[in-house]
């Protein structure tokens, strides 16, 4: 009886089973993280354009300082060119960025798909230089560590950039969108930066390990470096975990997705309301 109950299909052993359940619970949480980001980014992406554009088209560039520290500086020709720069492309990065995540657009869309993914690339690194410019030659807040964790993203952006790009033109298109999403975590670190400081605070009830005033203390050196460092570990290790197929260590990483995801998702909510929503 118990051979005959082993074999039937509707009572396959909970063992056989797993791996499927395992990659469905993996792919569920990388639909549950790529929705919310999208929202996210293109909440972001609104604002940028809202505040910084619509004050930029009005010659209200002063407007920028009311939520920059070093924002418009009168007589800095080159400085101010390059935060405006920084702050287009930003917009082009975020919102285009986005784009280039959806699956549908990708397979409905391949031409638009690769234009865009040009105008993504360009755009990031003229982003990365501009940015880390700034950082060394603008009175910037923030301390020397944290201008070190800009300069180190910054530079990762360009070295994974250079490898998509390379890819793509050998058509390895597997290795092509693997850093394809490493270079979007690594251009998006200006995000995680803001949402997290946002969760941070909320949860905190405010400012809790380092100083408003001047920018500086751990807590903001330790978000400095995982702003970029910690979405690339999750990536690194979700890759890992499609790769491997054990049950065991897919449920794990899709269960590390989910609850990051949710942090994610309270950070989106509070940068909104506090950072993004005031301003439109």
């Amino acid at each position: 009886m118990s051979a005959v109950v082993l074999a039937s299909p509707d009572s396959a052993p909970i063992a056989a089973r797993a791996p499927q359940f395992a990659a469905r619970a993996l792919r569920a949480s990388a639909a549950f993280w790529l929705t919310m980001i999208i929202a996210g980014q293109l909440m972001f992406a609104i604002y940028i354009v809202a505040f910084y554009g619509r004050a930029a088209a009005l010659g209200r560039f002063d407007a920028w300082n009311k939520v920059l520290a070093v924002g418009y500086v009168p007589g800095d020709t080159g400085g101010n060119l390059a935060l405006a720069l920084h702050l287009a492309f930003a917009a082009v990065v975020t919102f285009g960025g986005t784009l280039q995540l959806v699956p549908w657009l990708r397979g409905r869309w391949p031409r638009f798909h690769r234009w865009n993914g040009r105008v993504f690339v360009t755009s990031a690194v003229v982003g990365a230089i501009t940015g880390a410019i700034m950082i060394w030659t603008r009175n910037t807040t923030g301390d020397f560590l944290q201008h070190v964790a800009i300069t180190i993203d910054a530079a990762l952006i360009l070295g994974c950039a250079g490898c998509a790009w390379r890819d793509a033109l050998a058509r390895r298109f597997d290795a092509h969108r693997r850093w394809a999403l490493r270079l979007f975590l690594c251009v998006s670190a200006g995000w995680f930066f803001r949402i997290g400081l946002m969760l941070w605070i909320v949860a905190n009830g405010g400012p809790v390990g380092f100083d408003p005033k001047t920018f500086t203390g751990p807590f903001l050196t330790f978000l400095s470096f995982a702003q970029f460092l910690l979405p690339l570990a999750v990536l690194e290790l979700y890759f890992h975990a499609q790769a491997r197929r054990e049950p065991g260590l897919a449920l794990a990483t899709a269960a590390l997705v989910a609850v990051l995801t949710l942090a994610m998702t309270g950070g989106i909510a509070a940068a909104t309301a506090i950072m993004w929503l005031p301003h439109l």
